[in-house]
């Protein structure tokens, strides 16, 4: 077992809010009073065990008030870095409130790998696997389904480990906790031998070409990303990801059911930083630097976008595709990019992909929430009848009374957060709006 750190950031200071304090993206503004930044377990235990209304706060990219908290918040930015590999288990322990992009290149260093990663390295570990976000693949669960372990604690103060092994049940249950089991502090993450990757990018694949290949298409490497910005019936990119094993019979071939291979670097949205992306035309490199489409050393974007994600059941994304066409001429308007990506499928009770792989339709939106509130509900009408379920940390209108039918395990999850939170001591405006919006746990 090795025990190694990465860089830690500067340190905070617990602040009363005297300037407004908002997510990355600056769309939502917080309203917690107060926010603490504790270095050990120790603290968080006082802290909880004290306050009244309490959430914790990852690296800010969700776009709703899921992390919002009428009271105080916590943020583990102070805790000490972390990162324990255990090579027996094929297992890797870091700190809840590290990013991504800090563990990966240590991780890579000591031989090892994530099974994937979201196309922001930016993102918290426990926030990212609390609301399900996910990369792309076929294979590929979301993010949550690499946790082995978690180091959490309650409402009343009590130090809790769940492991995948040995509280199968609880865990299930735990994992996309959406912030409402508790102050998670460790998470013990699965790993794979580490790994290199290329990666190609395709330009204008024709719509009808996607629908009769898209088995095909969505299958055709490790992770497949399609983008396009609805301005006509094709998607502009298709990036793929291909994970190295030494196959000297590897073809690349230079059309994709009528795309083009791209002959120069490329931005999801155009007009966009090339120089934030990671590097495409087949440059061979870690696993860390292809699977996320962006560089950590790079701010994405300016934050000046709104993001909205509909995962609909992968036997009905063709027909969510013809719905996203149909309304081409009130979407395009407001978007900037769209995303399709695939999931499989997972036994995590609050997953939008339990047991059921699914199909992620990502819209990142120009910054009129207004104009995207007014089109939100015609995608939503249109997509009820698909079982399509949001994103827990993007935009979205629906209801909490439409929500919760499409998690079979909610009063499980809900008996499940009253077990380790009497009290409600986590619950906020969020949980009460999407989880308790009808009260049937027993």
């Amino acid at each position: 077992m090795a025990t190694l750190g990465y860089p830690k950031q500067p340190i905070q200071k617990s602040t009363n809010m005297i300037e407004q304090r908002t997510n990355w993206a600056g769309n939502f503004t917080f309203s917690a009073s107060q926010i603490h930044y504790p270095s050990t377990i120790k603290e968080v235990q006082e802290l909880v065990r004290r306050a009244g209304k309490l959430k914790v706060l990852g690296a800010g990219h969700s776009f709703n008030e899921i992390a919002d908290s009428s009271e105080e918040q916590i943020s583990l930015a102070n805790f000490q870095p972390v990162l324990v590999i255990d090579r027996e288990r094929q297992t890797v322990t870091v700190n809840a409130g590290a990013k991504y992009g800090q563990i990966c290149e240590e991780l890579n260093r000591q031989g090892y790998a994530l099974p994937n990663l979201a196309s922001l390295p930016h993102i918290s570990v426990a926030g990212a696997c609390a609301t399900a976000t996910h990369g792309s693949g076929d294979h590929n669960g979301n993010l949550a389904t690499a946790v082995a372990a978690m180091e959490l604690v309650t409402g009343d103060g009590e130090v809790v480990v769940l492991s995948r092994d040995q509280q199968p049940e609880q865990f299930s249950g735990a994992v996309v906790g959406l912030g409402g089991v508790g102050v998670v502090t460790q998470i013990t993450l699965d790993i794979v031998p580490t790994f290199n990757m290329r990666q190609y990018v395709y330009e204008d694949l024709p719509l009808a070409q996607f629908e009769e290949h898209f088995d095909e298409i969505t299958s055709s490497a490790y992770s497949v990303s399609l983008f396009t910005d609805w301005h006509k019936q094709e998607f502009q990119q298709v990036w793929l990801k291909y994970q190295e094993t030494g196959d000297t019979t590897f073809e690349l071939k230079s059309e994709l059911y009528g795309a083009k291979l791209a002959t120069s670097n490329h931005t999801p949205i155009r007009g966009g930083s090339v120089e934030a992306c990671n590097p495409q035309l087949g440059i061979v490199g870690p696993w860390y630097e292809r699977l996320p489409h962006f560089q950590m050393a790079f701010t994405p974007s300016s934050g000046e976008e709104l993001q909205t994600e509909y995962l609909v059941p992968r036997q009905h994304a063709l027909a969510a595709i013809k719905v996203i066409d149909q309304l081409r001429d009130k979407i395009a308007p407001l978007l900037q990019v769209c995303e399709i990506r695939t999931i499989a499928a997972d036994n995590l009770w609050m997953s939008p992909c339990y047991q059921q792989a699914r199909v992620g339709v990502h819209f990142t939106w120009i910054k009129n929430w207004e104009a995207v509130r007014q089109l939100l509900p015609l995608i939503e009408a249109e997509f009820e009848a698909l079982k399509a379920i949001p994103h827990w940390g993007k935009l979205f209108t629906m209801s909490g009374s439409k929500l919760q039918p499409l998690y079979p395990k909610l009063a499980d999850f809900q008996n499940l957060l009253h077990s380790f939170d009497p009290h409600g001591k986590f619950r906020n405006a969020f949980l009460d709006k999407y989880i308790y919006a009808t009260e049937i746990f027993e």
